[in-house]
């Protein structure tokens, strides 16, 4: 008996080392991305602000021009609603615990009184809402992990169609902010009509005194607005996908070190097996001895 439960044992600890060897490869592989992620997200700070700071300078040029594309609409019968997840799991909260807050702001809008169009991205958005009853309008996956501005259009293009037919008053997005390694947070904004920045101390030095603009602020808006849109959604893609690697690499992390310790117990089980085994034998051996030596 002894024997055999150290058989199972033994599979089990080959077994244990096996995963263990997968989750410490994902691990490092998350960790290496992770790097990549933020210089990505640094790169693309620039333009981000730079976009920010002209929709302000404009805001601030013409309140009246800009009114028309920036603030919280009065009534919103219509809204679109778009959810930013990964295509593949193995990372800890980070997909539901967007997909938890998308379901939480649909049903506030629901019960509001107000239609909803759902859109995603990542592989595991659409069967998430499913299963609940939603209908996704249209998801995008297979560029999570590492998106491109291309794709960040892609996605724009699709969440403002309604909003520019007059369809949907109101473009929401649910996301993973990114502010470092140890700080991310799920965040629901408004990306149409477009929200004001807010202003940093050497952005509102800026405007002072008349301000000419060619063309005039309303049509400058009209043109931004579609560009801004894209950069958001590529931001929040960005920050997505560091978000993503850094809670992979953290789940993976505490994957292994599970595994090494289960890897301990059932060494320490095995060997307390074999030492029974071990026992029991010399006990049968020296039991064989003692009859023999009773029949001489």
């Amino acid at each position: 008996m002894a024997g055999g439960q150290e058989r199972i044992l033994r599979r089990r600890i080959k077994s244990v080392q096996a995963t263990r060897k997968i989750t410490k490869a994902m691990e490092l592989i998350a960790a290496s991305q992770i790097s990549r992620s933020q210089h990505r997200i640094t790169a693309n700070r620039p333009f981000r602000a730079g976009m920010s700071r002209i929709i302000l300078e404009a805001a601030q040029g013409d309140p009246a021009a800009a009114s028309k594309l920036l603030g919280v609409p009065e009534k919103v019968e219509q809204a679109t609603v778009l959810a930013i997840v990964g295509d593949r799991g193995l990372s800890g909260a980070y997909n539901s615990s967007v997909l938890r807050a998308t379901e939480r702001l649909v049903a506030e809008l629901t019960a509001n009184g107000t239609q909803v169009r759902l859109f995603c991205v990542g592989k595991k958005a659409p069967a998430y809402f499913r299963f609940r009853g939603l209908s996704v309008e249209a998801s995008f996956q297979g560029f999570s992990d590492r998106p491109e501005f291309s794709n960040a259009r892609d996605v724009a293009n699709a969440v403002a169609s309604g909003f520019i037919a007059g369809e949907s008053q109101q473009v929401l997005l649910v996301s993973t902010a990114y502010r470092s390694a140890a700080s991310q947070s799920v965040v629901s904004r408004q990306l149409l009509p477009l929200t004001l920045p807010d202003a940093p101390v050497e952005t509102a030095k800026v405007v002072k005194g008349y301000t000419e603009f060619e063309p005039e602020v309303e049509r400058l808006m009209a043109e931004l607005a579609p560009k801004a849109l894209e950069s958001e959604i590529f931001t929040a893609l960005l920050e997505g996908a560091a978000a993503f690697h850094t809670s992979q690499q953290r789940a993976m992390a505490a994957a292994t070190d599970n595994a090494d310790e289960l890897g301990r117990t059932l060494t320490r089980i095995m060997n307390r097996a074999r030492q029974d085994s071990i026992t029991t034998e010399i006990m049968e051996i020296v039991g064989g001895a003692e009859a023999l030596r009773s029949g001489k």
